[in-house]
C-alpha cells in the first residue's frame, strides 16, 4: 500500500494545478484519475485570463509552452446578443507588452493533456491514471483509498478532491447535494463551417428570450471548428419544461439570427450533456483531512458557467494551505477551515456578484435595455471592457439602479 502525506483525486485542471503548485513548493504528492489521458471532457472549452495569469504565476515557462501549442484559438473579446438581436462587442483589456490574447478556446482533450504533460515533467508528482477509486475510508491519520478492482490502495494524511462535478466523495462524504436553483445543465456540440464568425476573435453569447438567464454560445476553434452549446439553470429548465437537445437543435435550425449561419455547417460527433454545480450558494468545502477543489467544491461561475479558472485558483489555494498544515502537523477540520475562508475571500465575492448578474439576466426586457444603452456607446464599451479585470466596477454593473441611471441619461 502507498503511504503519502498528500493525495489528489482527479487529474483535470483543478487536480493537475494543485499537484503542480505543490511540486513548485517542494512538496511531493500522488495524483490519481480514473481516466487514461488524453481523454475528452464535455465543456465549453473557454480558457479565461484567470487561467493564463495563474499559469504565469506558477512558472512563465509553462505559459510559454502553452502559447506555442497550435490547438487553441485566441480570444480577444466577447460579442453578446440581446434577446431582440442587438449585438454588442466588448473587447477584453490587453496586458501591455504581453503580445498574447487575454483568453483562449481550447478543447479539453488538448488542454488537460497539456497539463498532464507538465505534471509528467515533475519528479515529485506520482501520477496514477486508469485507477477508479471506489472506496474512501477514514483512518486515524487521514484517508485510505481503494480502487474498484482492489489493485490500488493508498493512505494519505490530506486528500484533495478534484474529481469534478460528479464527485462521489463530495456527495457522499462531504454532503454537497445538488440544488436545482444552484446547478445548471448544458450541452456541447462541435460544428464545422459555421459562417459569420468574428474576424476579431470574439466568442459569442446569445441571450435568447426563451432560455434566459441561460444562453446559447458559439466559441471558435482552429481549423474551421466551433464549440456550440446551450446552458440553463436546472430549476428554470424544469419549470419551462424544455428539453435541452431539442432546444439547441431548434435554435440552430429556426432562430432568425442564427439559422443562416448553420446552413452549411456540419455537426461533428454527438451532442453531449454535462452538469454545472454553481458557486452561487455558500457550502462547506473542507473537513477532516480533506479539501474540495474546483467543480467538486461547486465553484463554477454562476453567470458564465466557466469553471477552469476557479478550479486552478482553488487548487493553488489548497496547495498553499497544505504547505502550512504540513509544517504545523495539523490537518484537522478546524485548521482546514482556512481554505473555505480564503476561497470565500478570493472567489466568493466574485461568484455572489455573478449570481446577482445572473438574476438580472433572467429578464429579457432588462437585457434588451442594457444592450440598447451599450450599443454604439464607446464610453460604456470601455466600462464593460474594464469589467473583465475590475471587481468594483462589476459590482456597479450588477446593480439595477446603475442601468436605470444610464437609461435615463441615454434617453
Amino acid at each position: 500500500m502507498i503511504s503519502i502525506n498528500i493525495a489528489i483525486l482527479g487529474a483535470g485542471p483543478g487536480g493537475a494545478a494543485t499537484a503542480l503548485r505543490l511540486s513548485y513548493l517542494g512538496i511531493p504528492c500522488t495524483l490519481i484519475d480514473k481516466a487514461v489521458f488524453p481523454r475528452d471532457k464535455i465543456c465549453g472549452d473557454a480558457i479565461s485570463g484567470k487561467v493564463t495569469t495563474l499559469l504565469h504565476r506558477l512558472d512563465p515557462v509553462i505559459l510559454d509552452r502553452f502559447h506555442r501549442l497550435s490547438v487553441q484559438s485566441d480570444v480577444w473579446g466577447l460579442r453578446f446578443f440581446s434577446p431582440n438581436g442587438v449585438p454588442v462587442d466588448v473587447p477584453f483589456p490587453i496586458k501591455a507588452g504581453s503580445g498574447h490574447a487575454p483568453g483562449y478556446v481550447c478543447k479539453r482533450l488538448d488542454f488537460d493533456q497539456f497539463l498532464i504533460d507538465e505534471v509528467k515533467k515533475r519528479d515529485d508528482i506520482s501520477l496514477h491514471l486508469g485507477q477508479e477509486i471506489s472506496d474512501f475510508s477514514r483512518t486515524v491519520n487521514g484517508w485510505q483509498l481503494r480502487s474498484k478492482d482492489g489493485t490500488f490502495q493508498l493512505e494519505c494524511r490530506l486528500l484533495i478532491v478534484a474529481d469534478g462535478a460528479q464527485s462521489r466523495f463530495s456527495r457522499t462524504v462531504a454532503g454537497l447535494e445538488k440544488d436545482p436553483a444552484h446547478n445548471a445543465a448544458a450541452l456541447r456540440a462541435y460544428y464545422r463551417n459555421v459562417s459569420g464568425m468574428s474576424e476579431e476573435g470574439f466568442i459569442e453569447l446569445h441571450f435568447i428570450k426563451d432560455i434566459t438567464p441561460g444562453y446559447f454560445w458559439i466559441f471558435p476553434l482552429p481549423d474551421g471548428m466551433a464549440n456550440v452549446g446551450l446552458g440553463m439553470r436546472s430549476d428554470v429548465l424544469a419549470k419551462k419544461g424544455l428539453k435541452l437537445k431539442d432546444t439547441l437543435l431548434q435554435i440552430v435550425a429556426e432562430s432568425p439570427s442564427i439559422k443562416e449561419r448553420f446552413k452549411d455547417a456540419e455537426l461533428v460527433d454527438k451532442i453531449y450533456g454535462f452538469g454545472l454545480p454553481l458557486g452561487s450558494k455558500t457550502r462547506s468545502i473542507s473537513g477532516e483531512h480533506y479539501l474540495l477543489v474546483g467543480d467538486a467544491g461547486h465553484l463554477i461561475d454562476p453567470i458564465t458557467g466557466e469553471g477552469i479558472g476557479n478550479a486552478v485558483y482553488s487548487g493553488f489555494i489548497a496547495a498553499e494551505l497544505a504547505e502550512q498544515c504540513l509544517v504545523e502537523n495539523d490537518f484537522s477540520a478546524g485548521r482546514l477551515k482556512a481554505y473555505d475562508e480564503r476561497v470565500a475571500r478570493v472567489l466568493g465575492k466574485e461568484m455572489k456578484l455573478s449570481y446577482r448578474m445572473q438574476k438580472l439576466m433572467a429578464y429579457p426586457g432588462v437585457v434588451n435595455i442594457m444592450a440598447r444603452i451599450v450599443a454604439g456607446n464607446q464610453k460604456m464599451l470601455q466600462i464593460l471592457s474594464r469589467m473583465y479585470s475590475d471587481f468594483d466596477l462589476r459590482t456597479q454593473l450588477a446593480r439595477p439602479w446603475f442601468w436605470i441611471k444610464m437609461f435615463i441619461k441615454k434617453g
